[in-house]
């Protein structure tokens, strides 16, 4: 068996062909029954975001599996071909399946690494895939463990904890002002996009009052009822900066908006209060000289770029810890499935054992004649232990060795040297328990709560 992911993102692929790809819910149990139809994929799991589209599947033969899935991604949209899509594509099996899933969840592969909504995007692909039974013992462990690999890292490392938008950046440097953002008041003056994402911002982290204007009236009604604000005639704007603590900028004027001296009196008003001001504008819609103002802090977008930058290098240093735990959790959940490889062969070898046995005692039985019940239990337990005595050693090694990295090599001469054909363990494969592997010791089981 082999894990693989096929799959195409922000960087490899542009929006136009990614939002092509799109399953809406109403559509994924569909999707996911067409995906398991295809021979030789065993379980599968679709991914899909706004930057990503990705499927995991467990498959008899990676290179068979590729082109299925291939066929499957080149079949959601009736205007794909294979032409369009495959250049776009990237494709990983086994060890980087694995590295490039836990990766994915701990959002270290994401357009702004640290951002926290993948982690609950792959539970809800997950979550997709059991509702629809598409997965199974394989996929339910590998991808468990990447839910909890993502949490770790945002538990252990602080790779969320620096803004790395301009909008998101103007809120922390406002936190560096104000204690306490629920008793401040907002004025957004305009209504640029990143103006209304800073204003957004400010009110996700507690603000209450905000006040809008901007030269269009009809607008200005519009964001205050959106932001659960109050509108202000334009013609106003200057009365009402000393009731603002907090101003946001973003108009499309091309000249001053707001001067030295209109703050001079917005902070004689308010009793030397401080005021903090934001301009998220080019050109520039406050006055620089507004920074000679006493209890005055104004920050324009450079100044904003300049926070984000220092913060995307803070990020940067947390995702190379992040990194080292993600490496260290992918070889662990690589020895298991190297592990889960020898199952079958175990199975089919104990069960071969077990039939030699059964018909060995049989032809002793008959030879034997009549035989008292004690006698048949002695027999059966002589007959019994040697069995297990000769396959203890091979099976506990067996099982080591497939954990290395010549494990199938190991596993494939199992099944030559004890003559095991493929029937014997194919059929097998299925079954929800390990194995014994003989004197009383058994193989390390899966839980019962990854089978299902």
């Amino acid at each position: 068996m082999n894990i693989i992911v096929l799959g195409l993102n922000h960087r490899t692929a542009p929006v136009e062909l990614r939002e092509l790809l799109a399953i809406p819910d109403s559509r994924m149990g569909e999707a996911l029954t067409r995906l398991r139809a295809y021979p030789g994929v065993k379980e599968a799991m679709f991914l899909g975001t706004c930057n990503r589209v990705e499927v995991y599947a467990v498959v008899e033969k990676g290179e068979w599996g590729f082109r299925k899935l291939e066929d499957f991604l080149v079949a959601i949209h009736f205007s794909l071909s294979s032409e369009d899509l495959l250049p776009h594509l990237y494709r990983y099996s086994d060890e980087e399946a694995i590295a490039h899933l836990f990766r994915v969840s701990a959002s270290l592969d994401s357009m702004v690494v640290g951002e926290p909504q993948i982690l609950g995007q792959v539970k809800e692909a997950y979550d997709s895939a059991l509702t629809h039974r598409s997965s199974g013992v394989i996929l339910n462990k590998v991808v468990k463990k990447a839910i909890s690999v993502g949490k770790s890292v945002r538990t252990n490392t602080r790779i969320g904890e620096y803004a790395v938008s301009v909008s998101y950046a103007a809120v922390e440097l406002a936190k560096k002002v104000f204690s306490n953002l629920k008793q401040q008041v907002v004025l957004l003056v305009g209504a640029g996009e990143m103006g209304k994402l800073a204003a957004q911002h400010l009110v996700n982290h507690g603000v209450k009052d905000v006040l809008l204007t901007t030269r269009n009236q009809h607008r200005a009604l519009t964001l205050a009822e959106r932001f659960q604000g109050q509108a202000i005639p334009y013609e106003q704007l200057r009365n009402t900066l000393p009731k603002a603590d907090i101003v946001i900028c973003a108009t499309g004027a091309p000249h001053f908006v707001i001067s030295k001296e209109d703050i001079e009196g917005a902070v004689y008003q308010r009793r030397n209060r401080p005021i903090f001001l934001i301009d998220i504008t080019v050109p520039r819609n406050i006055d620089p000289a507004v920074k000679d103002v006493d209890n005055a802090f104004v920050f324009d977008i450079d100044d904003l770029k300049a926070h984000v930058g220092h913060n995307q290098d803070e990020r940067l240093k947390e995702a190379a810890t992040a990194e080292k735990l993600v490496k260290e959790e992918v070889q662990s959940m690589v020895l298991w499935v190297r592990g889960l490889e020898a199952t079958p062969t175990i199975v089919a070898l104990r069960k071969k054992a077990e039939d030699i046995k059964n018909a060995e005692l049989e032809k002793a039985y008959h030879r034997l004649g009549e035989l008292s019940e004690k006698d048949r239990v002695a027999i059966e337990g002589l007959a019994s232990s040697i069995v297990n005595k000769l396959l203890h050693g091979p099976l506990v090694t067996l099982k080591a060795e497939a954990q290395s990295q010549n494990g199938f090599a190991f596993i494939e001469a199992a099944r030559r040297f004890f003559e095991l054909r493929e029937r014997e363990f194919h059929s097998l494969e299925s079954q929800s328990e390990d194995p014994e592997v003989g004197d009383g010791t058994s193989e390390e089981s899966l839980s019962q709560k990854d089978r299902q």
